[in-house]
């Protein structure tokens, strides 16, 4: 038992890992899709409810002060039917969108973002399905905007919110080239002028000049809010990604809340801060508010049930003060797109945005799961297939653990080669059990045998493997990146299943049964890996010992197809590396033997000689 102790070890870590990844990483979705059961159900019953006239969320505070409250506490009357996207579209006068990458339109009553579509993502590996659709209308069941606007008070009159009609001034098409201008009179002549302009990803900026013609001065706060009707319909529901609110508020640092604990918290209040941003995220989307980081504000997250259920981000501004007969200028920014993450750092040190590259979910190892991103995606520069990049710096990852590997080997060569040793050891002092850990550990102390050395190449291939799955489920890089043949989509499973004979029969194979062809060339690269060692003598480890592939192959099946490509190339590397050093330490390599010895037929074992044969 004790020379498969390794072995067993190994096995039992791998096991563990590998369980926690299935309930922690991959359990949780059938919850996630009983959530959002719930929230359709809710917005159904609220759709059979008399609808208020008008948009209610126009109801911001007005109080004696600029700073009474953060904006969009009133309620978003629901429609007594949801609209179809194309007929929300034409409910009011709009300012079409045309950039590289962002198509869609602005609404100019409330001067709200909601309607954007990304035109470099599509919603499966079909280059002809849809277009990823980011925002939309409030109108529409699954309503998702950005809005900026102002709280004021009596002394400044009504300031532009969710219900105000901005008028265009010029050109009502926004490009990279080409900014649109809005404007708006109030009753006591205050005047807004909003110049929004985009770049060529996904950030627009937003440019309010405020100007105060009256004889006193005036005062005013700027509000922005992300508001979401739905919950995404296919949101990850797993532990290792955060989707729902977001944002780095000041000093306090990333705040991360899920979907169902705003439901439950209805209100999570952040402190006065300077510098930051908030707003929703999904997996590889997001829609964020980015105040002047120079400048104070409070940010709060929230769940609304009055009206029609939503969720929000926002952020109320310190008051500013405008001088009789002066001007003030406020510029907030809004990032709504794909978070790629050369982009997402590019804004960060652009426009100094505070903590901006944390709106991707590097996870507590960031330290292990960034570089290796950025490892990846410099070698895809070269090669230009992610996957052949995973490949390479899988042997990257070979050579730079290769010292501590070819020491784990050299040992587990050595202790191949003192087995007759150790037997010995054993049936000397087997009826005294100290003494013999005692000369084993001598044993071990002389001919430098660690009896743990072969648990290193699986430790340490632990956190390269948490690092590569994080990369390829969080990056959108790796969404819809190919490898060869079959596989379109590394971050998805392989779609292929040996129990449909690999499409060839027409049946729907379920989820449990979907092992491809990758997950059956781990598992018999795992096998042969297995088998480089002497079988165990024991039936029970021998079980253990030709199961374990195959559980393995079956548990890994769901997991990305980058993930498992990389662990069947790490496993053919190490066979080799194993054979090199085993045959350069003289000890007998097991590989041919065990698998000769599969297909030998087993002779019956011999009576003992003391055994008599039973008389009829």
């Amino acid at each position: 038992m004790e020379k498969n102790r390794n072995f067993f070890l190994t096995i039992g870590l791998s096991i563990l890992i590998l369980t926690l990844w299935q309930v922690f990483y991959l359990g949780p979705k059938t919850e996630a899709q009983k959530e959002q059961a719930r929230i359709e159900a809710q917005n159904t019953q609220n759709a059979q409810t008399p609808a208020a006239s008008g948009d209610a969320s126009a109801n911001i505070p007005q109080g004696t002060a600029p700073q009474a409250g953060i904006p969009g506490q009133a309620a978003e009357a629901p429609a007594a039917q949801p609209l179809t996207r194309e007929v929300a579209l034409t409910q009011s006068k709009r300012i079409s969108i045309d950039t590289p990458r962002v198509s869609g339109s602005i609404n100019t009553v409330g001067a709200r973002l909601d309607d954007l579509f990304l035109k470099d993502y599509r919603e499966t590996v079909d280059p002809t399905s849809p277009e990823i659709e980011l925002l939309a209308p409030s109108g529409v069941k699954k309503g998702y905007f950005a809005e900026l606007g102002f709280s004021g008070n009596d002394a400044i009159g009504t300031v532009p919110g969710p219900a105000t009609e901005w008028n265009i001034e010029g050109n009502d098409k926004l490009t990279p080239s080409t900014p649109v201008t809005l404007t708006y009179a109030n009753e006591k002549g205050i005047q807004f002028k909003r110049v929004i302009s985009v770049d060529e990803n996904y950030m627009f900026a937003v440019e309010d000049t405020i100007t105060n013609p009256t004889d006193a001065a005036v005062s005013l706060s700027s509000y922005g809010r992300v508001t979401r009707f739905e919950k995404p319909e296919h949101a990850s529901g797993t532990y290792v990604l955060h989707e729902g609110l977001i944002g780095v508020v000041g000093d306090q640092g990333l705040q991360e809340i899920s979907y169902s604990k705003i439901e439950d918290e209805k209100n999570k209040p952040l402190a006065k801060a300077t510098g930051g941003w908030v707003g929703i995220t999904d997996k590889y989307w997001a829609a964020t508010l980015i105040p002047p980081q120079n400048e104070s504000y409070e940010a709060r997250f929230s769940y609304f049930t009055d009206g029609t259920p939503r969720y929000q981000a926002d952020f109320l501004s310190a008051p500013v003060t405008i001088a009789a007969g002066q001007n003030t200028v406020i510029k907030n920014h809004v990032f709504a797109g794909a978070k790629e993450v050369a982009k997402i750092k590019e804004y960060e040190e652009k426009l100094g945005i505070k903590q901006f590259e944390l709106l991707i979910d590097w996870g507590w190892f960031y330290f292990i799961t960034k570089p290796m991103f950025y490892l990846i995606d410099w070698i895809y520069k070269f090669s230009g297939n992610f996957g052949v990049a995973i490949l390479l710096v899988t042997v990257l990852l070979k050579g730079l653990f290769f010292p501590l590997a070819n020491k784990s080997y050299k040992s587990m060569a050595r202790m191949k080669m003192m087995q007759p040793a150790m037997l010995e050891i054993r049936e000397k002092y087997a009826d005294d059990k100290v003494k013999q850990q005692q000369e084993m550990m001598q044993l071990y102390k002389r001919e430098k045998i660690n009896p743990l050395a072969g648990c290193w190449p699986v430790l340490v291939q632990i956190p390269v493997f948490f690092a590569l799955y994080k990369v390829l489920y969080v990056t959108i890089e790796m969404r819809h990146a190919p490898f060869f043949g079959w596989i379109h989509d590394l971050a998805a499973p392989d779609p292929t299943s040996l129990f449909n004979l690999f499409g060839l029969l027409p049946w729907d194979v379920p989820s449990i049964l979907m092992v491809g062809v990758w997950p059956l060339i781990m598992g018999i690269t795992m096998f042969l890996q297995m088998r480089m060692n002497p079988t165990p003598p024991d039936p029970t480890q021998a079980a253990i010992f030709t199961w374990m592939p195959i559980i393995f192959t079956f548990m890994l099946a769901a997991f990305p197809a980058g993930l498992v490509i990389y662990w069947a190339w790490n496993n053919t590397l190490s066979i080799l590396q194993q054979g090199m050093i085993m045959k350069r330490q003289g000890a007998k390599i097991e590989l041919f033997d065990n698998l000769k010895g599969m297909f030998k037929k087993k002779e019956p074992a011999a009576p003992a000689k003391d055994d008599k044969p039973t008389k009829k």
